[in-house]
């Protein structure tokens, strides 16, 4: 399928997704091919790509606050010690949570979902 199908079907600029499309291939999870038969292509099975993976690629670090980045971690500026900290404390729990799911989750798994499933949703 051509970038510009995909754009069009997901109703999103083709350059905005030429550019998703060259950040994930510099990151090694595709490759292009030129020519007729051409596009991009996964560089491994679609059950080994997380959705972790995927985000750090697109959006950078996954962590709510600078301090609990696992990447690009950095105190934060008003920070009067991480220990005693209770924001962190309870943002840690919530960042731990989302890496659970999101490194856990594969572009299998969405595939396999059966069209109109519904999403599971919590309730607070």
């Amino acid at each position: 399928m051509m970038i510009s199908d995909i754009a069009a079907q997901q109703n999103i600029p083709k350059k905005f997704l030429e550019q998703i499309l060259l950040d994930l291939k510099h990151q090694g999870i595709v490759i292009s091919r030129r020519g007729k038969q051409g596009g991009y292509l996964l560089r491994k099975p679609a059950n080994e790509i997380t959705f972790g993976e995927i985000l750090r690629v697109i959006d950078g670090p996954l962590a709510p606050l600078p301090c609990l980045s696992l990447t690009a971690y950095r105190r934060c500026d008003d920070c009067d010690g991480e220990q005693t900290c209770e924001i962190r404390h309870v943002f840690a729990r919530v960042a731990d949570a989302t890496r659970k799911v999101l490194f856990s989750t594969t572009i299998a798994d969405a595939i396999a979902r059966p069209e109109g499933a519904e999403v599971t949703r919590l309730l607070a």
